[in-house]
């Protein structure tokens, strides 16, 4: 039996914030090259791990982002938002970071404002900052593609300022692609959420698993498209991409070369020529033309931006999802970081699962983890 899962990767949203188009922070670069000075190679994880491994395992009692309840959710949320647009819309939160602990006057605005998005189940204008508020902020944070810290920091406060008048226009322009998707998709199917950076396996409309993702930067954004999943690799190689090799492996190359340093050899990459033949990595001239045109491969392991496996689907952009090395950055605020491929965590389980029909195990996905077993599976 072959593997065959639609893969959808969609940019309509119900009720997540569609996340401004706001660059990444000076000096990002891609992930995979840990560049001195990037601002991946130092960063921690600055999200609750518990809250998110909870979140994943746990997916919710509702419904799939493509469903029918869905269709009739956002139609109801048109309703709720249309009263709250013309009863003046929310109150905007001001520029003071909370956390678990804090007692602000702010507090209280933070309270009515959870509220009023479905996330804080309990009235009232305390204005302290406690479990269930710290607990309805990482949801609100988790659903809206941002990194579930509790902690309402500035990409916190300027979703949840977006205002409902804003909100509302976002609802309705994606109640009609919505309602298109939800009448096609298929039994078995994944859905990339490109504005929230999620991923959900779904099956017999119901949600099996849930994965933060990284999604494409804005000026190499991920495609929105529909294919069919066909294909595994476990340990591949990886061939970079005409966008990396332009955009990143050039101008890193040259700017190694002037320290006398090769990047070839830093980030074990091998070159090939148009015959096919490995070149020498110190003979690569970063600053003609010929750079351009060469083909450039890193082996499997653990720098390999694809991490332990890849998962294709037939498309015209040469995306795929994968695994990385660079957990780290699920914990980012802003995770449109990728050159259009879509990362996701805890892909082991989503491998699993897609896998399921021919008889593989979570056990049999982590021994190709671990072993470094190079495997095609179609």
């Amino acid at each position: 039996m072959s593997v065959r899962t639609e893969a959808r990767l969609v940019a309509a949203l119900v009720l997540a914030t569609v996340l401004g188009t706001e660059p990444a922070a000076a000096g990002d670069e891609n992930s995979w090259m840990k560049f001195p000075g990037s601002a991946y190679a130092s960063q921690g994880d600055p999200a609750d791990r518990a809250f998110v491994k909870e979140w994943e395992a746990t997916p919710p009692k509702g419904y799939p982002t493509l469903s029918p309840a869905n269709v009739a959710a956002t139609k109801a949320a048109i309703k709720r938002y249309s009263e709250i647009v013309a009863g003046g819309g929310w109150r905007p939160l001001p520029d003071v970071e909370l956390q678990s602990g804090i007692s602000n006057s702010a507090v209280a605005l933070l309270r009515e404002r959870l509220l009023l998005s479905g996330d804080l189940m309990e009235q009232g204008g305390s204005t302290s900052f406690d479990f269930y508020v710290d607990k309805a902020v990482k949801r609100y944070q988790a659903s809206n593609g941002l990194a579930p810290t509790g902690i309402v920091d500035k990409r916190t406060i300027a979703s949840l300022n977006i205002p409902a008048a804003s909100r509302l226009k976002q609802l309705k322009a994606n109640l009609a692609r919505l309602t298109e998707l939800s009448r096609t998709a298929g039994k078995r199917y994944v859905l990339v959420n490109i504005p929230a950076a999620q991923i959900e396996a779904v099956e017999g409309n119901r949600i099996v698993s849930r994965h933060a993702g990284v999604v494409g930067k804005p000026d190499r954004p991920t495609p929105i498209l529909t294919s069919a999943i066909h294909e595994l690799n476990f340990n591949a190689v990886w061939h970079l991409p005409p966008t990396v090799i332009e955009q990143d492996l050039i101008p890193k190359g040259q700017d190694m070369a002037r320290r006398n340093q090769s990047v070839l050899v830093k980030y074990h990459i091998d070159a090939y020529g148009a015959d096919g033949k490995k070149l020498d990595p110190n003979k690569v001239n970063w600053s003609t033309a010929a750079a351009k045109g060469l083909s450039y491969r890193q082996q499997p392991g653990p720098e390999n931006p694809l991490g332990f496996v890849k998962i294709n689907f037939h498309n015209a952009h040469s995306v795929y999802m994968h695994d990385t090395p660079s957990q780290s950055l699920f914990g980012r605020n802003f995770r449109a970081a990728s050159s259009g491929c879509v990362r996701v965590h805890g892909i082991e389980h989503l491998a699993a699962w897609v896998l399921a029909d021919q008889g593989w195990k979570p056990e049999h996905v982590q021994l190709m983890k671990e072993s470094g077993e190079r495997r095609d599976v179609t």
